[in-house]
């Protein structure tokens, strides 16, 4: 096997080149001697910057140093103080879920048939599907028994547990979401339910609004 070949890179400082010194002997000595002047300026000048340089780093290690937390405005103390409030629960299904409203009403459990609003967005925002039309505020909300097989697993993970008039955000993953086709809710018209279908295979952001429990 042959070795590769290996190219040999410019100096990208030139005042750090080790090239050696060539002197023509024919040389008239005006131009030997400019040709010095002109090296120890350059010289010179590339030393002004290596201290400049230092300088700067000694003086941001030392403001670094010089940081006391204490005078630290109180929400920057918090934050780094303070660790984040676990706004959101992941269930054992997989499921990652947000309550938003906690609601009043009577809890939903499973066996219940409840009645409920949803928009179904994919993970990074697209609109899927709503029950609610996004122009005339009309709502058909879907009805459906928490019990059976006729519901997506991942949903009913949602609505159990939750009080009429309460709202969930949640992510369910596939093996939770519409692994067959038959499953609900699914748009009745056949172009968001193609839509719907179309992203069967990948995580489904679901807002859910608990209206009865029938």
């Amino acid at each position: 096997m042959e070795s590769a070949s290996l190219t040999s890179l410019g100096n990208p400082f030139p005042c750090t080149s080790q090239s050696p010194r060539f002197r023509c002997p024919s040389e008239p000595k005006k131009i030997r001697l400019a040709c010095r002047r002109r090296a120890s300026s350059l010289k010179a000048a590339c030393g002004l910057c290596r201290r400049r340089a230092v300088s700067g780093m000694v003086v941001l290690g030392a403001a670094a140093s010089c940081i006391d937390p204490v005078a630290l405005p109180m929400p920057a103390q918090a934050a780094m103080q303070e660790p984040d409030v676990i706004r959101y629960r992941k269930l054992g299904s997989g499921v990652i879920l947000e309550d938003v409203v906690e609601g009043e009403g009577p809890e939903a459990r499973g066996g219940d048939l409840v009645q409920f609003n949803y928009v179904c967005r994919r993970a990074n925002g697209y609109f899927v599907h709503s029950t609610v039309d996004q122009f005339s505020g009309e709502s058909k909300p879907v009805t459906l028994p928490l019990g059976g097989e006729e519901m997506i697993e991942g949903l009913k993970d949602v609505l159990i547990g939750m009080k009429v008039g309460g709202k969930r955000r949640a992510l369910i993953p596939p093996e939770v979401g519409y692994i067959s086709e038959t499953l609900k809710p699914i748009p009745e018209e056949f172009g968001p339910r193609r839509s719907l279908l179309s992203h069967a295979k990948e995580p489904l952001v679901f807002e859910v609004q608990l209206l009865k429990v029938l």
